[in-house]
């Protein structure tokens, strides 16, 4: 049965890859209204492909925003495990289109990458999983498991009613397990299990004082200077050892044991000279960065502006500043309470002579994690070392899915994060573009991991 698809892939590898062009010529850009008629026609590709390859049940479905896709195979029978398959057909926009080396939506292969807008997020992604199973249905009439597919378009605007979708319609969406592709390796050619994500939540700082700018020479200390005083709240906050010093911020963090340990020092790390340009890491005391990044809490000021920004000096004390931030969490943080005592530091250390202003972070998601043993895991595992001809490492990774938190939240299933970008991949940037050889070999990948889902 695998070798078929297998066969089918490699012989039909043309007529594949010209169908993905087809689905990544779409401008199916979320974010802007001017781009709802191509939202619509990258749903109906996806249903028109859907029927194409044989499933029982595709539809789009009404969210109150862009359509959902979703389709049902149920033919493998009441025995066989059924999987929800995730995935998103929206698209980042393209700015800044001057510096791309190619249209977005035209796409074109340089030096064995296949350049696009989504080539890698999260269309190139979601084809594979299609073309997989349209392999299996040509060759053998049939797929190895139940199938149920949740394409959205909403995924680059913070899927902003999937989470009510998921809530409201459980029975449709319910299943033994998840797969999940919208996500990479750590490197090309590295197969990479992510078994863990990190949660997400954020403030924004606001400090107000004088109703205008003063003059810096007439009020100079007198009035409190507000960029000033938020950057006493801040410093407060975290210390040089990279330690968040919010009380409660560590409460109920699952420590970090010593297999986990094992399991990220087999991790090949990154050389941030070359990728950041830093000569050195940063990290919290007692901690590598790879065990930082993956597995330990962050907090980080993602911007800072209040003041007089332009050429030369203006001699004033501004009248407000506003800081963001946001932190990654890892399991035993709940979102809304690390929000909450963040606010009260932030109220128990401001300075006298300013008011001050906290606003919380409307999204936020708390952390995921599987264990690395689990039978899921494994097979997925295997598969993965079959394709690329080389040993699967385990990975916990800095960024945030909501979807994968939601799902697991609603219907308390396993979720497979099966991933096949790398970090070449420029996601969210120009030039963005995934390796062919990826796009072989995770198909190859994703017919293995079906096959051996059904074995004992």
């Amino acid at each position: 049965m695998c070798e078929q698809a297998l066969k089918y892939l490699t012989e039909n590898r043309d007529n594949t890859l010209k169908k993905l062009n087809d689905f990544l010529s779409i401008p199916s850009v979320s974010t802007d209204s001017v781009h709802k008629k191509d939202i619509n026609e990258a749903a109906n590709f996806l249903e028109t492909y859907l029927n194409d390859i044989g499933f029982d049940k595709v539809e789009q479905q009404d969210t109150g925003g862009h359509p959902l896709v979703y389709a049902e195979y149920n033919q493998a029978g009441p025995d066989a495990p059924t999987v929800l398959f995730y995935g998103h057909y929206d698209v980042q926009p393209v700015d800044p289109i001057d510096q791309w080396k190619s249209d977005p939506f035209k796409p074109e292969v340089r030096d064995g990458r296949l350049y696009a807008r989504g080539s890698s997020d999260d269309k190139g992604q979601v084809f594979m999983h299609l073309a997989v199973f349209e392999a299996y249905m040509k060759t053998e009439g049939k797929l190895p498991l139940n199938v149920k597919v949740c394409i959205e378009g909403e995924e680059e605007i913070g899927s902003e009613n999937l989470y009510r979708i998921l809530h409201d319609k459980q029975d449709q969406f319910n299943a033994d397990f998840a797969v999940i592709s919208d996500s990479g390796m750590i490197a090309e050619n590295q197969p990479t299990i992510l078994y863990g994500l990190k949660g997400f939540t954020g403030i924004e700082i606001n400090v107000t004082g004088p109703d205008h700018d003063m003059h810096s020479g007439m009020y100079g200390g007198a009035i409190r200077n507000p960029i000033m005083a938020l950057n006493h709240i801040l410093t407060s906050m975290k210390n040089e050892d990279e330690v968040v010093t919010v009380d409660g911020f560590y409460d109920g963090v699952e420590p970090l044991t010593d297999k986990e340990r094992e399991l990220i020092k087999q991790v090949q790390g990154e050389d941030y000279r070359s990728t950041a340009g830093v000569n050195e890491t940063a990290s919290e005391k007692g901690y590598t960065a790879k065990e930082h990044t993956m597995a330990r809490p962050t907090f980080e000021i993602n911007g800072m502006y209040g003041g007089y920004q332009g050429e030369g000096t203006k001699t004033i004390i501004p009248s407000s500043a506003t800081a963001k931030i946001t932190c990654r969490l890892v399991p035993g943080q709940d979102p809304d309470q690390v929000q909450q005592l963040l606010e009260k530091h932030v109220y128990d250390v401001a300075p006298s002579g300013v008011e001050v202003e906290v606003v919380k972070e409307k999204l936020s998601a708390k952390a995921y994690k599987v264990e690395p043993n689990n039978p899921l895991i494994e097979k997925a595992a295997k598969s993965y070392t079959k394709a690329f001809g080389k040993e699967t490492v385990f990975v916990r990774m800095g960024g945030s899915i909501p979807v994968v938190e939601w799902i697991e939240d609603i219907y308390k299933m396993p979720i497979v994060l099966l991933g096949f970008g790398t970090p070449g991949d420029r996601l969210h940037s120009p030039n963005e573009s995934f390796p062919l050889d990826s796009l072989d070999k995770g198909m190859e990948t994703l017919v293995h991991y079906w096959s051996e889902i059904n074995t004992k």
